[in-house]
Order: C-alpha cells, then sequence, then structure tokens
C-alpha cells in the first residue's frame, strides 16, 4: 500500500530520527568504553605524575587518584578507581600519606606497589593528613593518643625540595627500567629529569641563599624538606593539624616579625580570609601556594621565589 506524499515525508524523517538515535546511543557507548579503559599506571599525587611522565613519556596512561584543586586529607576513592588500581600496572605513592597507605593495603597485586619515599631521611612532623582519628577521640585518653600521632608521625611532603624529588626520580626510573629494562629511551629521559632537578637544587640554594631572612610564614607546614634542604626555618601557622589559639597566632606575628618575615604563605585549599586577617596582624603580604600541583620543579622554583623575594 501506498501512503500519501506528506505521510510518506513524515515517514522519512522518522527513520532520520531513528537513526540519529542510533548513531548518538553507539557513540555515547563508544565514549563510555573509552572512559572506562584501564589505567596503565596509578599515581596517588599530582606531583608524582610530573616525576612518572618525565621518565615514561606518553608512552602510558597516568591516572591520578588525587584530583586537582582536592585534598589528600578528605579524599575518598570511588569505586572505579578501586577497580583501575587493582588493573594497573604499577602504582607509584609516596608511602607516607594517611590514605594511600589505608587504599594500597587493599591492592591484590602488591608487587606492582612502587613506594617513592624509599631512600630519604624522613622527618617527623607536626601536620596531619587524616583528621578523623582525633575529631573520633571523646575521651582524654583517645585524645591524648591522637596528639602523640600528630607531634610524632612523619611529614609526607618530600615533593616539595628538589633533593628529596631527586630521589623520587630514582625510585621510580629503578622501577620501570625493572619492568622495562630494554628501553634505552627510558635511560635518557631519567637522565635528563634528574640533571634538570639537580640545577634546580643549585639555583633554589642560590636564591635562598642571597635572601634576607632565614625563615617564613606559612599556613600549613607543606615546606619542611624544602627549609631542611637549604637551611631555612618553616615557621607554622597551623598547630598540630589544628586551628591555631589566639595565643599561638600572637606568638608566630612576634617571631615573624622579629626574623624580617616578608610574606604569609597558604594552601589554596585554606580560606584566604581567615588567612588574610593573620597576615594583617604581622604586617606582611599573604600568597597562595598549591604544594601539590602537577609540575613539581616548577612549582618549587615559583615557591622559592616568593620567599625568597626573587
Amino acid at each position: 500500500m501506498r501512503l500519501p506524499k506528506g505521510k510518506q515525508e513524515m515517514k522519512h524523517i522518522e527513520t532520520i530520527i531513528v537513526a540519529l538515535i542510533l548513531a548518538l546511543t553507539v557513540q555515547s557507548c563508544g565514549d563510555t568504553r573509552k572512559d572506562d579503559a584501564r589505567a596503565d599506571i596509578a599515581v596517588t599525587i599530582l606531583p608524582l605524575k610530573y616525576i612518572v611522565e618525565n621518565i615514561a613519556g606518553d608512552d602510558f596512561r597516568v591516572d591520578v587518584l588525587v584530583p586537582s584543586g582536592a585534598s589528600p586529607e578528605t579524599f575518598e576513592p570511588t569505586p572505579k578507581q578501586y577497580i583501575a588500581l587493582n588493573e594497573a600496572r604499577m602504582i607509584f605513592s609516596t608511602g607516607l600519606i594517611d590514605f594511600e597507605n589505608a587504599l594500597l593495603s587493599r591492592i591484590e597485586h602488591k608487587e606492582r606497589l612502587v613506594n617513592l619515599s624509599r631512600g630519604i631521611d624522613l622527618m617527623e612532623g607536626s601536620c596531619s593528613h587524616d583528621h578523623s582519628h582525633a575529631e573520633a577521640a571523646h575521651d582524654a585518653e583517645e585524645h591524648e593518643h591522637a596528639e602523640e600521632e600528630h607531634l610524632h608521625g612523619i611529614d609526607p611532603h618530600i615533593w616539595t625540595s628538589p633533593r628529596e624529588l631527586r630521589i623520587m626520580a630514582r625510585n621510580a626510573f629503578d622501577a620501570i627500567s625493572r619492568q622495562y629494562p630494554d628501553s634505552a629511551k627510558y635511560v635518557e629521559a631519567y637522565r635528563a629529569l634528574d640533571e634538570r632537578l639537580g640545577h634546580l637544587d643549585v639555583e633554589c640554594k642560590r636564591m635562598c641563599n642571597e635572601s634576607k631572612s632565614r625563615a617564613f610564614v606559612v599556613y600549613h607546614p607543606a615546606l619542611t624538606y624544602f627549609a631542611r634542604a637549604y637551611g631555612l626555618e618553616q615557621i607554622a601557622v597551623e598547630s598540630d593539624g589544628k586551628e591555631p589559639s589566639a595565643k599561638h597566632i600572637a606568638r608566630i606575628i612576634d617571631e615573624a616579625r622579629a626574623k624580617g618575615v616578608a610574606c604569609l604563605l597558604y594552601q589554596s585549599q585554606y580560606p584566604r580570609s581567615a588567612v588574610e586577617i593573620i597576615a594583617r596582624d604581622m604586617g606582611v603580604e599573604c600568597r597562595e601556594i598549591d604544594p601539590l600541583a602537577e609540575d613539581a620543579a616548577q612549582n618549587i622554583i615559583d615557591i622559592t621565589r616568593v620567599i625568597t623575594g626573587n
């Protein structure tokens, strides 16, 4: 039976619409499969991606657990990330951040874990990267135990110092070269990275030596290893992983003035309004930094310039 001309046109339009819907559905499914493809290599934080990619180039897809702008202190992995971790060829971590240890302990293939802090002279720190324990400590005994952990825990910020970053790069190269021993380009890339980090160390040392002040104030004590490397004093506003008391802030202000500190550094994850009040009382400007920035080397030189006034 032949349809009238008008109905034929409507039928033709309907056929086109159905075809478009099917095409979009297929494309959507294709994109989903692409998004769900496993990561070849996983890293816990962005600065580790810088290390891996500078050695392996674009040979691997690098998946970062903690995205840009997020804090390791409050990070919770998604089910999709759990799956990707168990399928990754290698998993690089600092081995020092609380969420890393809790998460990676559940990984099935332990031989794929690469701890980049191996061989580093670790420092005790008063910062905390897991406040949940302290918040759950209701009685005096538990609270005292939480405070002891804050005071005697290991400072995890090893990637903020060129010297520690070089050791981390060496550890990453060792792990990659064990998996791919015949790849000469990884050797060349690592040597170039090591040389670049060596020059970075020299430049940071020069700027720190020329600085008028041998101290700096930072809200969260994320530059402990950097301060040790160049003989600087890190004065932290945050106290034992908690908001500072009025008495502590007053002491910090007096100390900063006495030591000629020029600015107050704070991480982008902290509210600027609260930091500005403290900086105003100190008589200095506040400057935002991001120790978790992806380009670890460039970030270090930028932070050094802020601290030294270069």
